[in-house]
């Protein structure tokens, strides 16, 4: 993992651990969160930051990418309630 990428995952688990869950950052409960979702709520969040999240590069985040991203330990599971 290169510093960036380790730079990036702690700004992720920051971001995610932060709300109660992702769904919370969705502005318009699409189910998808995007760059400017995030950045809404993150204003340091950058583009490069997103799109190591992005694994699909569609421009926004699904639950598989969250999952994704969770089990490799670069996201905390969200909390609950």
């Amino acid at each position: 993992m290169t510093k960036f990428t380790t730079f990036a995952a702690a700004v992720a688990v920051a971001m995610i651990a932060s709300a109660n869950t992702a769904a919370e950052l969705d502005a318009n409960q699409d189910g998808y969160l995007t760059l400017d979702e995030l950045q809404a709520a993150y204003p340091d969040m950058t583009g490069d930051q997103f799109t190591l999240l992005d694994l699909d590069a569609n421009g926004a985040l699904d639950a598989e990418e969250v999952a994704a991203a969770t089990e490799a330990g670069m996201l905390p599971a969200p909390n609950e309630g």
